[in-house]
């Protein structure tokens, strides 16, 4: 009853604008990037080269559970407190690491991987036969040639001639969602990756309290070995759907396989584990 409330920090809205910063940078390296590599590459090519493109993007996350993993060995206050007077170590519950430290180093090193970007031409140049059977290529070339063909007598509505960019949008997005292959891809993605990204938030703390592991040799082991499968496996695929020269169907039987051989792969996480420790007031009385 004594007890007062403190004030709440409000360090998360820098955090959440610089996420959002960060996404908005990063989000077109990936559909712009494989529509460009899908359009002018060779078609045997386009898996290897899109499976290096996410091999890398897989790269990003070990490297930073290596870099928190440093980070966290590093008292919070480090630079602003004399660090011969901590008497307590990385193994004590009481113990903050430099979590700070990471988003500079981590936004200091995304700035300087951004200035190439300005040296890059305004226009890319069109390879000799471009190859116009490819879908989204194809979906340019339409969308120019009834603009052009568009009469006065036609014109759009006024609300579509003020907001064109939200009409073009809308109609894409109709055409994509409509495409049943398509649709089916993006909730099976959307399940894995769900199923993906929990598994990896909470296995950290799973292994400090199961195992007695501190935080900063959770993440080193969490980005040393879960991380860099994935990015294998990514590139392998590529290698393997270039070889074959998989069609469309074929790509699918091949993701079918692969995705129910993990799925009974990962039915075996049910038969280990640690039983839960015994915390007075939560699992057991205080008496």
């Amino acid at each position: 009853a004594g007890c007062e409330k403190e004030p709440s920090s409000y360090m998360w809205i820098y955090i959440f604008l610089g996420n959002m910063l960060r996404g908005i940078g990063e989000t077109p390296i990936t559909p712009l990037g494989i529509s460009y590599l899908d359009d002018f590459a060779q078609e045997e090519d386009v898996p290897v080269y899109v499976a290096c493109l996410h091999t890398i993007a897989m790269l990003g996350p070990m490297f930073g559970f290596l870099l928190g993993s440093l980070c966290a060995k590093l008292y919070v206050d480090i630079g602003f407190v004399d660090l011969g007077s901590i008497s307590i170590t990385p193994q004590d519950s009481r113990w903050v690491g430099a979590w700070w430290l990471g988003f500079l180093i981590g936004g200091v090193t995304s700035f300087l991987a951004a200035l190439p970007f300005c040296f890059l031409p305004k226009s890319l140049k069109k390879p000799e036969k471009a190859n116009n059977d490819k879908t989204s290529y194809a979906l340019l070339e339409n969308m120019g040639t009834t603009r052009n063909k568009l009469t006065p007598g036609k014109l759009k509505p006024r609300n579509q001639l003020i907001y064109p960019f939200l009409s073009d949008f809308y109609t894409s997005l109709k055409k994509v969602l409509s495409n049943r292959m398509y649709f089916t891809l993006l909730c099976c993605s959307l399940l894995q990756f769900s199923s993906f990204i929990g598994f990896l938030t909470y296995k950290p703390k799973y292994m400090e309290q199961q195992y007695g592991q501190s935080t900063s040799k959770s993440n080193f082991l969490i980005g040393l070995t879960s991380l860099p499968p994935v990015g294998i496996g990514i590139f392998l695929g590529g290698l393997i759907m270039k070889k074959y020269k998989m069609s469309i169907i074929g790509a699918t039987k091949f993701a079918f396989t692969m995705s129910f051989l993990a799925y009974v792969t990962t039915l075996l996480h049910f038969f280990v584990g640690c039983e839960n420790h015994v915390v007075a007031g939560m699992t057991v009385s205080y008496e």
